[in-house]
């Protein structure tokens, strides 16, 4: 029996590209982070109950988000050297995690950790571009 099809799905989806299409680029890039860390967590789980093909499926998405953020650096901006760094760290502690799968959970987990410091990383910095004060130092925010 098929499972009933969610009759507000395309509103949702309606709603989530409204929402994709008024944002500003750094609200954009706060939602690819949210994005790989979702997409992380799924990954995580999928190893953990031994789904193969959830990990698979999930890690490729992280995989596809990190290299998108990498691709799209401006490299007039000294920082973005350092963030071209970090996400080719990323990829390269992916391809590990797909290859040596009696690693995978902790390099996912890495992973997932340095995804969650730039995400609050790039919090902070869009409230000090807004000229909001932000959060004291060792208060982490966010998912």
């Amino acid at each position: 029996m098929p499972m009933p099809r969610n009759p507000y799905a395309k509103q949702m989806n309606q709603y989530q590209n409204t929402k994709i299409q008024m944002a500003k680029p750094e609200e954009l890039t706060l939602m690819l982070y949210d994005g790989a860390i979702k997409f992380c967590n799924i990954a995580i789980m999928g190893l953990e109950s031994g789904d193969e093909h959830k990990f698979t499926t999930y890690l490729l998405k992280v995989e596809n988000i990190i290299d998108y953020l990498n691709n799209t650096l401006d490299m007039k901006y000294p920082v973005s050297k350092d963030f071209e760094n970090v996400y080719n760290y990323l990829m390269k502690r992916l391809v590990e995690a797909d290859l040596h799968r009696d690693e995978s959970l902790e390099i996912m987990n890495e992973v997932n950790k340095h995804i969650h410091t730039m995400r609050d990383t790039w919090v902070e910095a869009i409230k000090i571009a807004r000229g909001q004060q932000p959060a004291p130092t060792g208060v982490t925010l966010g998912a």
